[in-house]
């Protein structure tokens, strides 16, 4: 069982920057995969990126590629999303998720866990 605790969501301005942190419960946190999606209300939850269990290799959306920028430290269990260049349509929810999974990586489906989410809103 992992358990994660985002936090670091607000509200910026556009072209402001922000970094998420997602905390994880847990001594196996090394073993996954992790992930960051975001949610508007009423649409589907899409996939924004992911990084390896090393850290080694992360993957991004394509309107995320240059902007956003994933991390993790695993001596502290915890995974980062840094965020520059915000836009308004960067307004969402914001979750981190954990798989076991190696492929398949941009469906939320091959998740196991999930926290409970942060706001991120920018104004323009």
């Amino acid at each position: 069982q992992v358990q994660l605790v985002e936090s670091g969501g607000g509200l910026v301005q556009a072209g402001g920057s922000l970094r998420l942190s997602c905390a994880a419960s847990g001594r196996t946190f090394s073993i996954y995969v992790m992930g960051w999606f975001r949610q508007t209300p009423g649409k589907e939850r899409d996939f924004v990126a992911a990084i390896n269990c090393s850290g080694g290799t992360t993957y991004y959306a394509d309107s995320m590629k240059g902007r956003f920028t994933i991390s993790r430290d695993n001596a502290k269990n915890t995974v980062y999303l840094h965020m520059n260049s915000l836009k308004p349509e960067d307004t969402a929810v914001y979750y981190c998720a954990a798989t076991r999974l190696r492929v398949g990586l941009g469906s939320g489906s091959g998740y196991d866990y999930w926290g409970q989410g942060t706001q991120v809103t920018v104004s323009s």
